[in-house]
């Protein structure tokens, strides 16, 4: 299989894809040629344990062989298994016990949570941050901010943007239904929002009777070391996940608390495919994995972030999502990809790398010495 035989029957939605990849086993993947790349991106924060992993491998084909799909109209111990398992997590890390609603991506999730805001306070408009990226989907892009990404949809439904600054949550009122915020700002070039922040908005939506959403689809299931990044800090009354909860299976989560968990009512929102067996089974036995990983995501990310600053880069980002400082950030991708690594890059000058939480640090040291060759 070629580029071009993509680009024959491919929408040109992405762009000519960068390579044609054929298998992976742990931290590598090989393209239709055979060449051997250390995927430092995992689907973009997605493969959360690398790749043909038996755990994962395992349960979806006992589940494939059990219920494939029985549609919402019916549940399945899968499903609930799933649910019971991410309201656990919340709550073990110092969130408020809520409830589950499984959809198909990131941008469902965050799709319903709107619709969470909306219900919540009839007419009330959705604040989010700029530099936010919370999805492509017309409800979701109304929340991101990137121009070029918004723009060509005018359609989409209203929000405002602020600045991360406590300043600018002082300026907010009781017309607001919702505060979005995710702890990290991928797009933005994997910039965390501080603590002084994320309490303020915390206390101006009690204030103002507003929901607060962590929208933790790239930050959240251990991708920083934690479950999710913003326990310990504030306490969200709606939480978005998806990536690396189904380690490369297509899944999101709400987990809807206090004043959000009742707002859904048969018939106000539905999914012919979320809370499929094959996936939430998938996605168990990821979570369970997982969390035998947290410290070892923590300890890897520390050395990392340590190592790149010890050679002069300027790092950022908590656990394995980082962002590197570079001049041509695009360009660098192109080189690294040419030595055998998958990056991406968020902007001219930033370098993201968001790894299989299973990376170790001997994978680590020659991505580190070609960077430093690279830039010198």
């Amino acid at each position: 299989m070629t580029v071009s035989a993509y680009e024959s029957v491919y929408v040109n939605a992405f762009g000519s894809p960068s390579l044609v990849l054929e298998r992976g086993e742990g931290v590598h993947v090989w393209d239709a040629n055979g060449k051997k790349y250390l995927d430092l991106l995992a689907g973009i924060a997605v493969n959360a344990l690398g790749y043909a992993d038996d755990t994962m491998t395992k349960a979806i084909v006992e589940q494939t062989n059990k219920l494939a799909h029985v549609s919402n109209f019916f549940t399945t111990p899968a499903q609930i298994n799933l649910a019971q398992k991410l309201v656990d997590l919340l709550e073990s890390e110092g969130g408020r016990r809520g409830r589950v609603f499984l959809c198909n991506s990131g941008t469902e999730a965050n799709e319903g949570a709107m619709k969470l805001a909306m219900l919540h306070k009839p007419g009330g408009k959705i604040i989010a941050l700029e530099g936010a990226f919370h999805g492509r989907t017309l409800g979701a892009l109304s929340i991101t901010h990137k121009p070029a990404i918004r723009e060509p949809f005018s359609q989409t439904p209203g929000c405002d943007f602020i600045e991360p600054s406590v300043t600018a949550l002082d300026e907010l009122g009781d017309d607001v239904a919702a505060i979005f915020l995710e702890p990290i700002q991928g797009e933005r070039g994997v910039v965390p929002l501080d603590s002084e922040f994320l309490k303020a908005a915390r206390a101006k939506a009690d204030e103002i009777g507003a929901l607060l959403v962590l929208d933790e689809i790239q930050t959240g299931m251990g991708r920083t070391g934690r479950w999710f990044a913003h326990t310990g800090t504030v306490q969200a009354d709606v939480v978005t996940l998806a990536k690396g909860l189904g380690g490369g299976m297509p899944i999101g989560a709400i987990i809807a608390t206090g004043p959000a968990e009742n707002l859904f009512t048969p018939g106000s929102h539905g999914s012919t495919f979320g809370g499929n067996p094959v996936v939430a089974a998938a996605s168990f036995a990821v979570l369970n994995k997982i969390e035998t990983l947290l410290d070892h995501v923590s300890e890897t990310g520390e050395w990392l972030t340590a190592e790149l600053q010890s050679k002069g880069f300027a790092v950022r980002g908590a656990g394995l999502l980082l962002g590197i400082e570079v001049e041509d950030a695009p360009g660098l991708v192109g080189e690294m990809r040419e030595k055998g690594y998958i990056v991406n890059a968020t902007n001219e000058n930033t370098l993201r790398l968001a790894p299989p939480l299973i990376i170790t640090r001997d994978d680590l040291v020659p991505f580190i010495n070609d960077l430093v060759q690279l830039r010198g």
